[in-house]
């Protein structure tokens, strides 16, 4: 497995897993669309966000496509971001957003390593907390973040803002 940040190219497979957490999608039936690539850009070029993939070891980094179609699947994704803050001594937090693994991929460990892997990016960067919130649909999520001794700590709340 790799564990790297995210590329454009990877963005159709990102937005796959995020789609449906139930099913398998084909990224190249995904529809990248304007909103996402600026995102995506926004992500990249902001020192304090990282989009991160897990990947099978065939990933191709030089883009030949060597091996195409049986290599560099995107396995699991999730978006750190790195806050600031005055609290806890001024320590710097992560934030880990948009976790998923392959539904076909789950059950396997793959999971707990992306977060093992997120953990240890965010403790070399100095952070002393990881923190994410997660929908209260996702009941095995929750049972997952428990298992790796992430506690409920805090009740969230977000306000939708009209465009």
């Amino acid at each position: 497995m790799i564990f790297r940040e995210a590329t454009r190219q990877d963005l159709p497979a990102v937005l796959a897993l995020l789609a449906d957490e139930e099913s398998v999608l084909d990224p190249a039936s995904i529809v990248v669309g304007e909103a996402h690539e600026r995102a995506f850009a926004a992500i990249t070029a902001d020192p304090r966000n990282e989009m991160l993939v897990l990947t099978d070891e065939a990933y191709d980094p030089d883009g030949t496509g060597a091996g195409a179609g049986t290599g560099g699947v995107v396995l699991g994704c999730l978006q750190l971001t790195y806050i600031p803050g005055l609290g806890q001594n001024g320590l710097e937090r992560a934030l880990v957003e948009a976790v998923r693994i392959r539904a076909d991929r789950r059950s396997a460990g793959l999971g707990a390593e992306l977060m093992r892997l997120a953990a240890e990016r965010a403790r070399e960067r100095g952070c002393g907390l990881v923190q994410l919130t997660s929908s209260k649909r996702r009941t095995a999520a929750h049972r997952f973040y428990e298992r790796l001794g992430f506690a409920r700590s805090h009740e969230g709340f977000k306000l939708p803002l009209a465009p």
